[in-house]
């Protein structure tokens, strides 16, 4: 995927009122910001690709405890230059899940998700606030084992009931948004 091809795809993407309004900021970003494939791009922020790994049956989805944030969110990163957001989901999903590439595959290839989220100064990378223009992709998982890595403190496979209920603890309507278009994706 190109930053073109990217462009045509938002473009013609159909989500829910609270996506939408993403998108004409998320192209005016990839129009404008010619390094905001990069992490060091803080005005106004950057590319982010995310991954929502749902298990074989579709019935769980795995949820990942973040180290920095201390919630409960999808597998994603910085594209580190990489134009091909695809390609960055499905890297972000086996590193943080500890699951061998070759186990994970898209459920579609299709953004599942689009985002921008404000992300909090951090002293200690020197990073000042800014936004995460963030995408997310389906990838559907053929082993529920899996390894947490230094940038999660927990790991769960959650039922949609479980993972609704971790995420209204913490308040979250992005997550909420994508695990209830994963209920209705697969009628979990």
């Amino acid at each position: 995927m190109t930053r073109a091809k990217l462009m045509e795809e938002l473009k013609l993407y159909r989500g829910e009122a609270a996506e939408m309004q993403h998108i004409a900021p998320m192209i005016q970003l990839l129009q404008n910001n010619p390094d905001c494939f990069w992490r060091h791009d803080f005005n106004p922020g950057h590319v982010t690709g995310s991954s929502l790994l749902i298990n074989q049956t579709g019935d769980k989805v795995l949820l990942n405890r973040h180290a920095i944030y201390n919630s409960w969110i999808t597998f994603g990163g910085h594209a580190d230059g990489d134009e091909d957001v695809r390609a960055v989901a499905l890297r972000e999903a086996f590193e943080e899940s500890g699951i061998a590439e070759e186990h994970i595959t898209f459920v579609t290839r299709d953004i599942f998700d689009v985002d921008i989220h404000p992300i909090a100064a951090n002293a200690k990378k020197q990073e000042p606030a800014h936004y995460h223009f963030d995408l997310v992709f389906l990838f559907r998982s053929a082993t529920e084992n899996f390894t947490i890595s230094d940038e999660s403190t927990d790991l769960r496979w959650c039922n949609f009931e479980e993972a609704q209920h971790l995420l209204q603890q913490q308040n979250d309507p992005r997550m909420l948004r994508v695990i209830s278009k994963w209920k209705n994706s697969f009628d979990v």
